[in-house]
This record gives structure tokens, C-alpha cells and sequence, in this order.
């Protein structure tokens, strides 16, 4: 019995006889009596609870495959205390799930470079169409003004310059062929080798017809050209302008949200993967362990309770109205366990709650002591006696 409880029973009991001696009448009514708080400071009753414990269930419903660990164990965080047999089914859809991932970065990526591709090849038109043109113009006016030996010599050099980087082309070319159509490297080299067998028949064409004699015909079909090339040069450059701008939206917002959902997917499966495991969050000893390989388990079932009895707290259970406004946050406070009653423990109060409880008419407040000292002697749940340092 602690000194308060004592010290108010004397009291009561003197406050009874004193009203029982006046003439033999009872007083109608007994006033409330105070608080009272020896010198050695305000006592009460608490409860060891470990500084860290949780109760422990799994997420998902399933069968125990193996259990690794021993009710009493001690164990670290992040080791694995069960698992359920789902667990090869869901690291299958895990690996799928991430190949779906790598897919769709691939087509996202593929769908990038090829509009970098086709932008460049647009822009290697639009060049080849303003240089047709201007051959065009200078072929029209080589007929016009009349063939000189210098525009001949010109373009015999070109026709010369042209055909090695037909033969580069050519050989370049080769070398891809045998990759599939779609390939870009592949599609890159047929690029340039039309490219260059077009710019080499230009120069044949313009080298044969500065070689001859202008007549009707031939300054009708040098119209006709200059005509084309500037048809050309427009189409050319209206089709840079469409794919300037990067990949066709619609098509770079399916490639995207298909890589969103596989994101999502496999964050779900790793989820699920992660449930079929029992993992300790915490470092400490396993004090009940209620799980048996091959027994079928419910999501949020009890499995066990982990606790990290190394450090310990006191929470105590009949701090009234009256006297919490004696106790504060880093009061000091002696421990003694009513098991060990020659054993005393530095506490301090770390929390004071602010919602009450009403305990048999009186309202109570928790408050929680944090032990300084510990004993290997201490136990969960044992009942301590709680004296407040003035």
C-alpha cells in the first residue's frame, strides 16, 4: 500500500469517529478531502511497458510456408520473421511487370529518335531541294545566256565529286543491307545513298546538257525543272515544318501512359511481393510468436509482438484531477517495482495525455515516466510504485 493511500485512510477514519462522537449523531455529509502530498513528494501507480514494441500481422491472407525465427529470439530490423507461399507466384509478376517496364522505355525512347531521324531527313530534303533549284536556275540561265567552257569544266568537276561520294554511299550502304528494314542505322544509309544518287544524275544531266545545243525543247524542259525543283523545295519544307515539333502527340501520349501504367503495375506487384513476408520493423525480442508453418493466416491477424527490452517506460494509472497539476514534463520521479521492493529506478516524465478517463467516478491522466535505469530483473507489466520528486 503506497503512503498516499495510507495517509488518506487515517484521515477518513478520524474525520468518521470526530462525527460519531458529537452526541451520537452521524454528520449528514463527509466533504471531499484534498490531495495530499507528503514531503517526500506525490506517489502513485504505473506499469512497465517497453520503450519500442508492435503487434505483427500480415497484409495478405495465405499459407505459411516456412517460419524462421523462435518465440524469445532475438532479432534485427529488417530480418524476415515468415513467409506465405504466394511468394513465387508474385515474383513471377514482379519480373513481368518490370520486363513491361523495359518495354515501354524502349518504345518511349524508339518513338523519340525516330522523330529525331525523321527531322533530320526533312531537313536533309528541304537542303537537296533548294540545291535542285539552284542548279535549276543555273541551267536555265546557262541556256539562256549560252554554254561556257567554264560551266562545262564546273560541271565535269562536279560530276567527278559526286560519283566517289555515290561510291562512299554505295559501300556505306552494304554494310547495312542485310539488317532489317526498320533498323535505323540501316534506313540512314539508303537515306544517303539516294541522296547521293540523286545530286550525281543532277550533275550528269546538267554536264550532257551544257555539252549540247540549247534548242525550244531544251529551255522548255529547263523551265519545266526549275518549275519542279521549286515544287519540291516547298513540300520539303512544309514537311520539316510537321515533324520539327518532335513525335505526333497522340502517339507520345499513348507511348507515355503506357509507361506510366507499367510503372504502376510493377510498384503494386513489389507491393504484393513485399506482403508475402513478415519482416521485423524494429530490433528487439521476440516475445510471442503465434504462427505455424502450413497454417492458414488472415490479413490483420494477430502473428506475433515484437519489443526492444533493453530500455523501459512507466505509464501510470491513477494520476487524478487533483494531482496532475502537481506533475510536469522532466519532473524527476523514483521507480521502485512492487516485486522488487529493494530496487529503485531514475525515471523522468517524457508525456502527460491530455484526453482523461473516467476509473470507478474519478477522472484519471496517463502519464509516461521514461525509466533511466534499467535491471535485467524487469519484466512487462510489472506494477511500480511511482513518487514524484516536489
Amino acid at each position: 500500500m503506497n503512503m498516499k493511500l495510507l495517509i488518506t485512510i487515517v484521515l477518513l477514519t478520524l474525520t468518521l469517529t470526530a462525527c460519531q462522537a458529537v452526541g451520537g449523531q452521524t454528520t449528514p455529509a463527509v466533504e471531499a478531502l484534498p490531495t495530499v502530498v507528503d514531503e517526500a513528494g506525490l506517489a502513485v501507480e504505473g506499469k512497465l511497458v517497453p520503450q519500442a514494441y508492435v503487434d505483427l500481422s500480415f497484409n495478405m491472407g495465405g499459407t505459411l510456408s516456412e517460419v524462421l525465427v523462435v518465440e524469445g529470439q532475438m532479432i534485427e530490423a529488417g530480418q524476415v520473421i515468415a513467409r506465405l507461399d504466394q511468394r513465387e507466384r508474385l515474383a513471377a509478376a514482379v519480373a513481368t511487370a518490370d520486363l513491361e517496364v523495359v518495354n515501354a522505355r524502349l518504345a518511349l525512347k524508339a518513338l523519340n529518335e525516330k522523330a529525331e531521324v525523321a527531322t533530320a531527313a526533312a531537313l536533309q530534303q528541304v537542303a537537296d531541294a533548294r540545291d535542285a533549284v539552284r542548279q535549276a536556275e543555273r541551267y536555265l540561265n546557262n541556256l539562256k545566256a549560252g554554254s561556257r567552257q567554264t560551266d562545262i569544266d564546273s560541271a565535269r568537276a562536279d560530276v567527278i565529286v559526286l560519283k566517289d561520294r555515290l561510291d562512299e554511299a554505295q559501300k556505306d550502304f552494304n554494310e547495312q543491307e542485310r539488317k532489317p528494314e526498320d533498323d535505323l542505322q540501316r534506313a540512314g544509309a539508303l537515306s544517303k545513298l539516294a541522296d547521293a544518287q540523286r545530286k550525281y544524275d543532277n550533275a550528269v544531266r546538267l554536264l550532257n546538257n551544257l555539252q549540247g545545243s540549247p534548242a525550244d525543247i531544251d529551255m522548255a524542259i529547263a523551265e519545266a525543272n526549275l518549275s519542279l525543283a521549286q515544287a519540291r523545295l516547298a513540300l520539303a519544307e512544309s514537311d520539316y515544318a510537321d515533324v520539327q515539333s518532335g513525335p505526333d502527340p497522340d502517339a507520345l501520349e499513348a507511348s507515355q501512359a503506357r509507361l506510366t501504367a507499367a510503372e504502376s503495375a510493377l510498384v503494386a506487384a513489389q507491393a504484393a511481393l513485399a506482403d508475402t513476408e513478415l519482416v521485423a520493423p524494429i530490433s528487439g525480442t521476440l516475445v510471442k510468436l503465434d504462427l505455424k508453418a502450413g497454417e492458414q493466416v488472415l490479413p490483420g491477424q494477430p502473428a506475433a509482438v515484437l519489443a526492444d527490452l533493453t530500455r523501459w517506460k512507466v505509464e501510470t494509472q491513477d494520476l487524478n484531477e487533483m494531482e496532475i497539476p502537481l506533475v510536469e514534463i522532466g519532473q524527476a520521479a523514483e521507480i521502485t517495482p512492487d516485486a522488487l521492493p529493494e530496487l529503485t529506478l531514475a525515471g523522468e516524465v517524457e508525456s502527460i495525455s491530455q484526453l482523461y478517463e473516467e476509473k470507478f467516478g474519478d477522472v484519471t491522466y496517463t502519464a509516461v515516466l521514461d525509466l533511466l535505469e534499467t535491471d535485467p530483473r524487469l519484466r512487462w507489466g510489472m506494477t511500480v510504485s511511482v513518487r514524484f520528486e516536489p
